[in-house]
């Protein structure tokens, strides 16, 4: 694979990472294990059965999880820990076979990139939770399904087409920054409080 197949593929692995972990890891296996597509780096462990049983297994889970409203907060918040450092492994594990400062950037950006789609989810849900409708939250995460194995799909099939949507992306991502950060936030206090056994009304009163 030449570097833009590879570098498209990291950056769209790690993009997609940020919206729903556990489709990528399956989709990305199973195009391997099938023979539609040629992971570069270490992506190719992926194909192993027990890899995608299991990745498929918490899909199902956060497929229900994710449309529930207030649980999709909390499962979020907990996935802040989880998304973010796999979307920096997955984008380090595809630039294996090129240059380790080629690794260490990829593992930055990769990481940067889940954070980025991660926090965008995360804002966007917790705003749709302030609806009484369940409605909403079903459409957003059919929708986040979608985009992720569609992108995860383009990543492999034109790697070209996925910078260029990453890079589309991380202007409008920039121009939210300000709000992602502030809902990051609260989610990662959200998430401390939970694990602590605190009521974080409480704390905050």
């Amino acid at each position: 694979m030449n570097w833009i197949q590879i570098i498209g593929l990291a950056a769209g692995s790690a993009c997609t990472s940020g919206i729903n972990l556990y489709a990528t890891v399956a989709v990305l296996g199973l195009l391997q294990r099938y023979g539609l597509a040629r992971l570069p780096g270490e992506l190719q462990a992926l194909d192993n059965w027990w890899v995608i049983g299991f990745a498929l297994g918490l899909y199902v889970v956060e497929f229900f999880a994710d449309k529930i409203p207030y649980v999709d907060t909390v499962w979020d918040a907990v996935h802040t820990f989880i998304r973010v450092p796999a979307g920096a492994a997955l984008a380090f594990a595809a630039t294996t076979e090129m240059s380790p400062a080629v690794q260490v950037i990829a593992l930055l950006l990769g990481g940067g990139l889940a954070l980025s789609t991660h926090g965008t989810k995360a804002t966007v849900r917790a705003a749709a939770n302030v609806s009484p409708e369940p409605v909403t939250n079903w459409i957003l995460s059919l929708v986040e399904d979608v985009v992720a194995v569609g992108a995860v799909v383009l990543a492999v099939v034109s790697p070209l087409a996925i910078l260029i949507v990453v890079a589309v992306f991380l202007v409008l991502f920039l121009w939210l920054l300000p709000k992602v950060w502030r809902r990051l936030r609260r989610m990662v206090r959200a998430a401390r409080d939970f694990f602590g056994g605190r009521d974080s009304t409480a704390t905050r009163a």
